[in-house]
């Protein structure tokens, strides 16, 4: 037992002085996780888009319709930034970028609404911005309703009908939605409890990838594996135990800036998402000495673990559900540790599922520990006869 904590303790001050002279190491464990933490919270702190640029074309310019245009001013996404004399005009802003949608009030409209007839009203958007285009629909879409509600109410008063009554007519069947999870709706919710998880999952595996083929590399992979005792085993936990103090403590500042500064949803407590973010870390390094296993090449094994790191972000299911993907797909996306973490996060801290529900996320993020174990010949034979080609 001595010799072998001799030889472990000579491989972490070898990556202690690794670490030391490469300063590589600092950026990608330290800077660029910080970087990411404070950039995307600050860049989604508004939590909800809101004053989104709309044109406004009034072809009735009457006091009703102005009225119109006031009311959709007011409402919480959208803003009205301009108020053309065309739809020619509106059109021409829209293809600049300087609006995101356009309300059109046809000629006649306020006669037309007097008289009993039925006005068309048109807005556009821009679907080309997804989040834009879809919240100025939304709200453009609801003041068209609440004007034709408003027509529909003022007719049954002015025949005497009773409000009550006229509401009723209006909106027969009363509808009311309950957000779940994320009442506030707020974006940043969604992107950044899995955009610096996704990141600290890529750097996870530079860093492993980086940190084991830098000495097939430099030629110094043979010395060093006489220093572990020719144990490829102790060689990797002395290298990577290292880099797991680090992740899991910036781990510890995400999760605590995300719930408790930020007060995020957290609704199963603290220890469950913590470990589930140990977990993933521990998986992630495990993927990373698959990746240079079967690449030993640090050029290649980086570029490995680059695809399979930027493909995490699409395929964990936050930004496009997974059940509507393919099933091959489906199926492949429980390859990377970052799905995994997601469906605990959504179940422990939105839902606030039983822990037994996230019980084989955890296990199989545990389980990908033993996937190294496959290549483990072939790393040794990388690191004892491995000749690298720049």
């Amino acid at each position: 037992m001595p010799r072998v904590l001799t030889a472990l303790w000579a491989v972490q001050r070898w990556e202690l002085k690794r670490m030391r002279s490469t300063p590589l190491y600092f950026v990608a464990m330290l800077v660029i996780p910080l970087f990411c933490l404070f950039f995307f919270l600050h860049f989604l702190s508004v939590g909800l888009p809101k004053n989104l640029p709309i044109a406004v074309v009034d072809y009735d310019n009457t006091t009703y319709t102005r009225l119109l245009e006031v009311n959709l001013d007011a409402m919480q996404q959208v803003a009205t930034l301009k108020r053309t004399a065309s739809f020619s005009e509106a059109r021409l802003a829209m293809q600049r970028g300087e609006v995101y949608g356009i309300f059109v009030i046809p000629a006649n409209f306020t006669s037309d609404v007097l008289s009993g007839k039925r006005p068309q009203v048109s807005y556009y958007f821009n679907g080309s911005y997804l989040m834009a285009g879809s919240l100025t629909y939304r709200d453009m879409k609801m003041m068209s309703e609440l004007a034709n509600g408003k027509v529909i109410l003022s007719f049954a008063e002015a025949r005497g009908v009773p409000t009550q009554q006229a509401m009723a007519r209006i909106q027969p069947i009363r509808v009311e939605a309950q957000t779940i999870g994320n009442q506030w709706l707020n974006y940043s919710i969604y992107l950044s409890t899995m955009l610096l998880p996704g990141m600290l999952e890529l750097m996870v595996f530079f860093v492993t990838v980086f940190s084991l083929g830098i000495e097939i590399k430099h030629n110094t992979s043979r010395l060093l594996l006489e220093k572990s005792g020719n144990s490829m085993t102790l060689l990797i936990f002395g290298k990577l135990s290292i880099h797991f103090v680090v992740f899991a403590i910036y781990g510890l500042l995400m999760v605590s800036v995300l719930f408790y500064y930020l007060a995020f949803p957290l609704a199963t407590g603290f220890l469950p998402i913590y470990f589930a973010v140990l977990l993933m870390i521990i998986a992630s390094q495990a993927l990373g000495i698959f990746f240079i296993s079967v690449l030993p090449t640090l050029r290649l094994g980086l570029s490995f673990s680059a695809l399979v790191g930027m493909l995490g972000f699409s395929i964990s299911g936050f930004t496009f559900p997974t059940s509507a993907m393919p099933y091959p797909i489906q199926a492949l996306s429980y390859l990377f540790p970052i799905r995994h973490y997601f469906v605990i996060y959504v179940d422990q801290a939105l839902n606030g599922a039983p822990l037994y529900y996230s019980l084989p996320h955890y296990i199989a993020l545990l389980a990908m520990v033993l996937l190294p174990i496959l290549l483990l010949r072939r790393l040794k034979w990388a690191y004892r006869d491995f000749i690298y080609i720049p």
